[in-house]
């Protein structure tokens, strides 16, 4: 890659877009399709408003969409080659020993009944019940930065079981239903087993009220921090031996002033965002080498809001590296906001499975070069700042 002095315009972009290009194009059966996907994702890295296929077709220069809208649906190609590739690629430059893994869903707004997986359910992106589709997605942050590294489109029961719909839909036999903690352990099994260097897996309480999620990551000796409802069931063994049954909401109530800490979640889109903190142990059976701890945050204006966290942790693990890891959970947050208005991840006009997932992984190879420059940007302001720090004339002014 091309880097020039320090100016502030490090990176040659074009070179890196042809390297990301070129590192997908093993995701695609011909050349013509490793052609269209390139464009494809120039196409969604333009200022194009929509992200459609007679807007990416008008920016790619094609007089009609036909295209694109192949990629999507009738050309042969596997977006889960695609997926392992640009996770693979995203964790080149955002790899870290301190990087976490976050997964959350979110919802795709949607008008009629064929789109696959569509029906009247709670989506958290709109705040309540709609006709839309649910995307489960893993995140990977890190000091470097941030990208969607997976993608499940989630199937409801009603679509699961009507071979009609699914034949439409294109639903292979080998999907069934599942629920979104099952699909949550699949992708995090499949993320861990590639290797990828994580502190942490992180997700709400849907994830982490869920037992074999737990207990698969604990099986694995990773850490976790993953947020649990208010009223989850705590049980321990008292010192006399009896089996006392209790939630998190009521061991925050015993808690006293001295039992909390200021400390901050990591920085916001207003500054640092600030909370109390406290710690509870938990005496539940655990691997050699971790602790586990219920993680409380409370609002520092207003007490009344709290949020729990059950928490896997090595050995050693102070309040305030919990606290961090905690607020990294807001990063996939950021990176469906940034998908969506400036990558077109909503724009998808697929009706189909495989329509819906290839969507979503072009969408992924834009977010991770974006991720990658901006990483790669980082690490040479961070590397220049150490030189200057240690250069000859730094010390001696020192």
């Amino acid at each position: 890659m091309a880097v020039a002095e320090w100016t502030g315009a490090l990176i040659d972009w074009r070179a890196e877009l042809e390297r990301l290009k070129d590192r997908i194009g093993s995701a695609f059966n011909r050349s013509e399709q490793r052609e269209t996907a390139g464009a494809f994702v120039e196409g969604l890295l333009s200022g194009a408003e929509r992200k459609t296929g007679w807007m990416l077709a008008e920016q790619a220069g094609l007089a009609k969409p036909y295209r694109m809208q192949s990629l999507l649906g009738r050309s042969s190609w596997s977006a889960d080659r695609l997926r392992d590739l640009v996770r693979d690629y995203a964790v080149e430059a955002l790899g870290d020993p301190g990087s976490v893994l976050v997964v959350d869903e979110t919802g795709f707004l949607k008008k009629g009944r064929h789109s696959v997986g569509v029906g009247r359910q709670y989506s958290g992106t709109a705040g309540r019940i709609e006709n839309c589709q649910i995307g489960v997605f893993a995140a990977y942050a890190s000091r470097w930065g941030h990208a969607l590294i997976d993608r499940q489109l989630y199937l409801p029961r009603d679509w699961a079981e009507d071979p009609e719909r699914r034949a439409k839909a294109s639903v292979s036999e080998g999907e069934g239903f599942a629920t979104k903690p099952a699909m949550a352990r699949e992708m995090v099994t499949r993320v861990l087993d590639a290797g990828l260097p994580c502190a942490w897996v992180l997700a709400d309480a849907l994830y982490g009220s869920d037992y074999q999620l737990r207990r698969m990551l604990e099986d694995r000796g990773q850490p976790y921090m993953l947020a649990v409802r208010s009223n989850q069931s705590i049980r321990f063994l008292a010192e006399d031996w009896r089996l006392v049954q209790t939630d998190p909401a009521t061991i925050a109530v015993e808690l006293v002033d001295g039992d909390w800490q200021a400390l901050t979640a990591g920085e916001g889109a207003k500054g640092p965002r600030l909370y109390d903190w406290a710690r509870v142990p938990l005496s539940w059976e655990r691997g050699a080498g971790f602790e586990r701890w219920l993680l409380i945050r409370r609002s520092s204006h207003d007490p009344a809001r709290l949020a729990y966290h059950f928490a896997y942790a090595p050995e050693g693990t102070t309040l305030a590296e919990m606290a961090a890891a905690a607020g990294s959970r807001w990063a996939i947050e950021e990176c469906f906001a940034a998908a969506r208005d400036d990558l077109g991840l909503d724009h998808c006009e697929a009706r189909s499975w495989h329509g819906w997932h290839r969507h979503m992984t072009l969408v992924m190879a834009a977010q991770a070069f974006l991720a990658h420059l901006a990483a790669t940007q980082r690490r040479l302001a961070f590397g220049k700042a150490l030189a200057d720090k240690t250069s000859p004339s730094t010390r001696q002014a020192a």
